[in-house]
């Protein structure tokens, strides 16, 4: 990225995150920028801050537990305030990593909703909400994708089930689907608001989604059932299976390189490849809908507060 700035980005303690954030630190000094680190507090995540500052690169931790609205508002704010105070550089991008995969979809959030939902998207429309006005041009929003939601060759064999669309209320219900279609669900529609965000946030914002590649063994399949562990474990031996520190470079570049500035309208990246997405990821009803029921999502969590 020519201009300097910071890089916000969630979920940075582990795997993708990580190395993304640690990639991003070890940039030669002119070309690093400066980082918020939006994560659960604690060990984790003072461990990878210690990690970046001793790279070189300048780093605030924000403790933020993104199963809770209350909190990404608040993580927000906190930002906003460093802005305001100059106490960071001007925000450049920001990086939409946290993810979780729930294997019980009656397991809510604090405020209510589908976990998996929660944590993977709405959390993140929060937080950009928060955010939106508070960027310096030019400047990105990164998204994290996957092609579960029409279910691809590797998503086949762990028998991930393709997305199955619903009003979005319906899919912040606890119990709404098993916990493969939640979780391409969530992806469906970080497809659909990247397209929705774009027309929205102005020429100066540039919305693009990054798919790391299947990436077998992360925490992210902690909560997955367990035949899609072991499934996972055992083609997790393949020969150019993607890994966190394979994957985790490219999604910095997403955020920092020259190469992807002008990226924008949901562009979608499978790893280093340009990607048309399926038809179903292009829809303005959908997409309309999604971010009306977002904010009606969003103000009922506020208000129950």
């Amino acid at each position: 990225m020519t201009e300097s700035g910071t890089v916000l980005i969630t979920g940075p303690t582990r795997n993708l995150g990580r190395h993304a954030v640690l990639a991003m630190a070890g940039r030669p000094e002119g070309q690093r920028p400066d980082l918020l680190l939006v994560g659960r507090a604690g060990r984790d995540l003072t461990a990878v801050a210690g990690e970046a500052h001793a790279l070189g690169a300048r780093v605030r931790e924000i403790g933020c537990d993104l199963s809770s609205l209350a909190d990404v508002r608040a993580a927000a704010a906190t930002v906003r305030g460093l802005l305001a105070d100059g106490a960071v550089r001007p925000l450049r991008a920001l990086v939409a990593n946290a993810g979780t995969m729930s294997a019980d979809t009656q397991h809510a959030s604090a405020d209510g909703y589908e976990l998996t939902f929660a944590v993977n998207y709405l959390a993140h429309a929060e937080l950009i909400a928060g955010l939106l006005g508070s960027f310096t041009a030019p400047a990105r929003v990164v998204l994290i994708g996957s092609n579960t939601y029409h279910a691809n060759f590797w998503r086949k064999l762990l028998h991930v089930p393709a997305a199955e669309w619903a009003d979005p209320v319906e899919l912040a219900r606890p119990g709404s689907g098993g916990p493969g279609v939640a979780y391409s669900n969530a992806k469906l529609a970080i497809l659909y608001y990247a397209h929705e965000l774009q027309r929205r946030a102005g020429a100066g914002v540039n919305v693009s989604v990054f798919e790391p590649g299947w990436m077998p063994g992360t925490a992210l399949g902690r909560g997955a059932p367990a035949a899609f562990q072991a499934v996972g474990r055992a083609l997790g031996r393949l020969p150019g299976v993607s890994t966190p520190q394979r994957s985790g470079p490219l999604l910095a570049a997403m955020a920092l390189d020259d190469q992807w500035a002008d990226l924008r309208d949901g562009a979608f990246v499978l790893k280093t490849k340009l990607t048309e997405v399926q038809p179903i990821a292009h829809d303005r009803d959908r997409e309309r809908r999604l971010w009306e029921a977002t904010a009606e999502l969003l103000e009922r969590a506020g208000a129950s507060r």
